[in-house]
């Protein structure tokens, strides 16, 4: 066992179940074609980092898929929300005994392996990391030990929870990544590096 941990938060790849504020906009078949290209590009950019590597599944883990378990051990989320589901993986592994754990979601076609080596660099020196993303949320979150406000209280989803989360972590040391586009709608999409690609 390594003393860091990632957490790859994904869900299952049902049509009409991911992606739906896409799906609005572009239906949806094609937002699960973006989900899966999606889940394709965040397993090719964690599988080369230098920790052990959880998937936890939103819904049913799947056995033979992208995630080879010989590099990813799979899990499944739970709680009532976002932050409940967050708290509960996070808190998992530090029982186990890691000492770094940062947890990234699989909506990020600008996310590289070295924002992911990057934050867990910065956790040596502080009680958190923070990936802010354009929407005014985060795609990365690392933390030492669980921060029990930092999962409760906020509005999942909506661009004040960066604004909420640093709230909470004005009494810690905070380190911050580069601002990345997440992809939830057709605006984020078409300011993505992987539009062309969609286009096609």
């Amino acid at each position: 066992m390594k003393t860091n941990a990632l957490i790859i938060f994904v869900r299952n790849s049902e049509l009409g179940k991911v992606k739906t504020r896409l799906a609005k906009t572009i239906g949806n078949e094609k937002a699960l074609a973006v989900y899966q290209d999606l889940l394709f590009h965040t397993m090719s950019v964690t599988q080369m980092v230098d920790c052990d590597k959880f998937v936890f599944y939103d819904n049913s883990i799947v056995e033979n898929d992208i995630w080879t378990s010989s590099i990813f051990e799979k899990k499944i989320q739970f709680g009532v929300d976002l932050g409940v589901k967050m708290q509960n993986a996070l808190q998992e592994l530090f029982n186990i005994g890691y000492k770094n754990c940062v947890i990234v979601g699989s909506d990020l076609f600008d996310l590289q392996t070295k924002h992911i080596t990057e934050a867990l660099h910065k956790l040596e020196t502080n009680n958190a990391v923070i990936g802010p993303a354009e929407d005014g949320g985060y795609y990365l979150l690392g933390l030492k030990k669980i921060i029990p406000a930092l999962f409760s209280n906020k509005n999942w989803g909506t661009e004040t929870v960066l604004k909420d989360t640093l709230k909470n972590l004005s009494s810690y040391s905070v380190g911050f990544l580069e601002v990345l586009n997440d992809i939830d709608t057709i605006e984020d999409l078409e300011k993505s590096n992987y539009y062309n690609q969609f286009k096609k």
